[in-house]
C-alpha cells in the first residue's frame, strides 16, 4: 500500500475516534503484530531488494513514529476528557457527614483464648492442639482411665458410630501408630476435655514439656446458666526432671493476676482426678468482692476453678516417659468460666446465642 494513502486513512479515521476503546482498536489495526497495516509493510521488506528497500524501510519508519505520536497525544486528550465526565458524573459534596462502616469483632471466647495464651507464651508456654473426635485409648486409656473405671461417668460422653471401624483423618495426623494399643477397633468419641492433646505431644516429644492446649470439648449436660454440652476448656502441662507443686502455684498465680488484672491469691483444696496424683481443687480469691464475701461466692471469699495435680505415674507410663526420670504438673479450666468472671457474663448460653447486642460489647 502507497504509504502517503496509508497516513491519510490513519489521519481520516482517528478524526471520527472518541473514546479510548475505539482508539486501541485503531492501534491494533495498524500497529498490531498480526495483521497491523504498518507492521504488513516492515514484514514485506524482505521482498524488497538495494536501494528500493532502504529508501521504504526508511520512509516506513518516519511514518510509524509520526503515526504513533499523533496516537499517543490522541491517547491523553481522551483520557482528560473521560476524567471530566467522570468527575462530573461522580460528583460529590466533601462537605457531607460520612457514614460509618460496620467492624467486625472477635467473639468474647477467641478473645479470652488469646489473651490466655498470650500471657503463658511470656512463661514460655507453646500452644498444641488435636482432633476433636478421639479414641478411647487417648481420651481415657492412656489417662489412667481404662474400661470399667467409675470416672468415665463423670465424662457423660457422646459416642460415635463406626460401623466400618474407620478412624477420622484427622485421628490419623499424629504419631499415633507407634502405640500398640492403637486399633481401628476403638470405639470413637468426641474428647471430654483436652487431655488427649496433651497425650499426643508426649508421645511426640520429648521432656522438657512446656504447653498449653486450648479447644472444643464435649459432654452430655443439660444447659444452664453455668453449664453446657459443648464448651471450651484449656489444660497446662508443664513436665522436666524436677517439677513441683510450687512450680505449678507459682504458674497457675501469675496467670490469675494477669488475667484478671489485680492481686488474687490462691488455695488447694485436695480432690480426686485420675490422671494426677496427688490432685486438688484450685480456688482463688472472689473477683466481684475481693475476698470479702458476697452472694457470688456464698459468702467465702473464694471461687473454685478448676482441678489440677501431678502428672500420675501411668499416665507417664502410657506415653513412654520413665516416671522416675521425670515429673511435672497438669491443670484444666472452663474458658466460658473465667471469661464470665472477667467480664462479670450472668448466662453461660449467651456465648452461642448470636445476639448482637452481647457480641457488641467486646
Amino acid at each position: 500500500m502507497n504509504l502517503t494513502n496509508l497516513k491519510q486513512e490513519f489521519l481520516d479515521r482517528i478524526d471520527k475516534v472518541f473514546n479510548i476503546d475505539e482508539l486501541n482498536v485503531l492501534r491494533l489495526d495498524f500497529f498490531g503484530r498480526e495483521k497491523g497495516k504498518i507492521t504488513a509493510v516492515l514484514r514485506n521488506l524482505k521482498n524488497l531488494v538495494g536501494e528500493e528497500r532502504k529508501k521504504i524501510g526508511a520512509e516506513t519508519n518516519v511514518l510509524k513514529k509520526e503515526l504513533e505520536e499523533i496516537l499517543n497525544r490522541k491517547q491523553e486528550e481522551l483520557r482528560k476528557e473521560e476524567g471530566g465526565d467522570r468527575l462530573k458524573k461522580e460528583w460529590f459534596d466533601i462537605t457531607a457527614p460520612g457514614v460509618n462502616v460496620l467492624k467486625g469483632a472477635l467473639h468474647p471466647i477467641t478473645k479470652t483464648i488469646d489473651e490466655i495464651q498470650n500471657i503463658f507464651y511470656k512463661m514460655g508456654f507453646e500452644t498444641a492442639d488435636g482432633p476433636e473426635v478421639e479414641t478411647e485409648f487417648y481420651n481415657f486409656d492412656a489417662l489412667n482411665m481404662p474400661k470399667g473405671h467409675p470416672a468415665r461417668e463423670l465424662h457423660d460422653t457422646f459416642w460415635i458410630k463406626n460401623p466400618e471401624n474407620k478412624l477420622p483423618i484427622t485421628y490419623l495426623t499424629g504419631s499415633c501408630e507407634k502405640n500398640e494399643n492403637l486399633k481401628n477397633k476403638e470405639k470413637l468419641v468426641l474428647r471430654t476435655h483436652t487431655s488427649p492433646v496433651q497425650i499426643r505431644y508426649m508421645m511426640t516429644h520429648n521432656p522438657p514439656i512446656r504447653i498449653i492446649a486450648p479447644g472444643r470439648t464435649f459432654r452430655y449436660e443439660a444447659v444452664d446458666a453455668s453449664h453446657s454440652h459443648t464448651f471450651y476448656q484449656f489444660e497446662c502441662l508443664m513436665i522436666d526432671q524436677d517439677i513441683n507443686i510450687a512450680n505449678f502455684k507459682a504458674v497457675v498465680l501469675n496467670f490469675f493476676q494477669k488475667f484478671f488484672k489485680r492481686d488474687i491469691k490462691i488455695r488447694l483444696r485436695p480432690s480426686y482426678f485420675p490422671f494426677v496424683e496427688p490432685g486438688f481443687e484450685v480456688d482463688f480469691t472472689c473477683v466481684f468482692c475481693s475476698g470479702n464475701g458476697c452472694s457470688v461466692c456464698k459468702k467465702s471469699g473464694w471461687l473454685e476453678i478448676g482441678g489440677a495435680g501431678m502428672v500420675h505415674p501411668n499416665v507417664f507410663k502410657a506415653v513412654g516417659y520413665n516416671p522416675r526420670e521425670v515429673q511435672g504438673f497438669a491443670f484444666g479450666f472452663g474458658i466460658e468460666r473465667i471469661a464470665m468472671l472477667k467480664y462479670k457474663i450472668p448466662e453461660f448460653k449467651l456465648f452461642y446465642s448470636g445476639d448482637l447486642r452481647f457480641l457488641r460489647q467486646f
